[in-house]
């Protein structure tokens, strides 16, 4: 057999899992001299020294071996705390899982709610690697396109709701959004609740962005009015707030009683997550607080300075984003986006991510505005000189 005969026989389901379109920009731009990374959800600071100094604790302590696979006690319970001061209400620290990251959270949510046959619908453009772990588990993810108007991006509830069939099993919600910053409203949330409850679908919440908003002090969230107990899983991370990226680990909240199905799911993948890492984690929930206004005050001068100078030019389409820390935008006249991004890369020495990379041809790329003002200034800069040379 040949070696090129080898991907033909793999299943379906990893064969069909798409390459990024976000990395490859990535990896086209990587370690250009001056070049500004824009293109990936990250900011530009390390982890604070107060979470790096409780992990280094933990392995001079000598925590390295296994661990618990739901997580040590003190981070479900420093998790049930920063949601009982974020939410308000009681939290139980059993509904609480640490998962390697945000994207291992989302793959044991959708495994467990999906499968062959089934649907999930996902409002699009949406992060690539949502649709991707529906796609990989052996579902079906069913865009449902937002619209893009004066007044932002907006999510069609009715049309939402219409794409749902027989085979749909789940609605996947990540608001604020990766890329719009599309931030759902309580009322919006209430009416995807109560179409969930009256379907018997499940909801799977990706609220990593949550604090990342700018009409208020935290987003709309289904914690504000659901039971505990509903069909809503909760996936999130440590990586935006905290700048631990690198880090990989995260968290699901779920109902109590599917404890030991997400402690098996995590068994039988990870096994768990390094102990040191989860003292980090502690670490960053009990003394976090004051750094994540730090981060949300320097996204939203990032967002001024971005908007405004692109919308000056009289030639990009783009709104304030109400949530996360992106600026989802279109050039006129630049209706393929990934060449877009690739020649952006070359002739202006920043990165972007094309709007192809998150299931959306209309032209549209996504810059991170996570970042200290002078950088975001400067690549405000080059593409507004770059724009003036086309």
């Amino acid at each position: 057999m040949r070696p090129t005969d080898l991907t033909s026989i793999l299943r379906p389901e990893a064969r069909g899992a798409p390459e990024s379109g976000i990395v490859e920009v990535f990896d086209y731009g990587r370690n250009r001299p001056g070049l500004i990374p824009l293109w990936v959800g990250e900011g530009d600071l390390p982890t604070p020294a107060f979470i790096a100094d409780a992990a280094a604790r933990s392995l001079a302590d000598g925590e390295t071996f296994y661990t618990y696979q739901r997580g040590v006690p003190e981070l479900r319970a420093a998790l049930s705390a920063y949601h009982q001061r974020t939410f308000g209400g009681a939290f139980s620290d059993e509904r609480f899982y640490v998962t390697g990251g945000g994207m291992q959270a989302i793959q044991i949510a959708v495994r467990m709610v999906a499968g062959t046959g089934d649907e999930v619908l996902v409002p699009s453009p949406a992060w690539p690697n949502i649709t991707a772990a529906v796609g990989v588990a052996g579902a079906v993810p069913v865009a449902v396109p937002m619209t893009f108007g004066n007044a932002g991006w907006s999510l069609d509830l009715d049309r939402l709701f219409d794409a749902a069939t027989e085979r749909t099993t789940a609605i996947f919600v990540n608001s604020p959004s990766n890329p719009t910053g599309w931030t759902a409203t309580r009322a919006e949330l209430e009416a995807i609740r109560a179409f969930a409850a009256q379907r018997g679908l499940w909801i799977i919440a990706d609220e990593v962005y949550g604090r990342f908003f700018y009409e208020g002090a935290r987003a709309a969230s289904f914690y504000d009015f659901a039971d505990r107990d509903e069909r809503i899983l909760f996936v999130n991370t440590f990586s935006k707030n905290y700048a631990m990226t690198g880090w990989r680990i995260g968290w699901i909240s779920a109902p109590v009683e599917l404890g030991q199905t997400i402690e098996n799911l995590i068994q039988y993948s990870t096994s768990g997550v390094a102990a040191f890492m989860q003292r980090g984690a502690t670490a960053a929930l009990n003394d976090g607080d004051d750094f994540i206004a730090t981060q949300v005050a320097r996204a939203r001068e990032g967002r001024r300075i971005a908007c405004s100078g692109l919308a000056a030019t009289g030639r990009v389409r783009l709104t304030e984003p109400a949530g996360a820390f992106y600026l989802y935008f279109a050039i006129d006249g630049e209706a393929d986006s990934r060449a877009a991004a690739l020649r952006m890369v070359d002739e202006a020495n920043v990165g972007v991510a094309p709007g192809t990379a998150f299931g959306d041809d209309s032209g549209f790329m996504r810059l991170c505005f996570a970042r200290g003002a002078a950088q975001i200034q400067e690549a405000t800069d080059r593409m507004v000189e770059w724009l003036a040379r086309r």
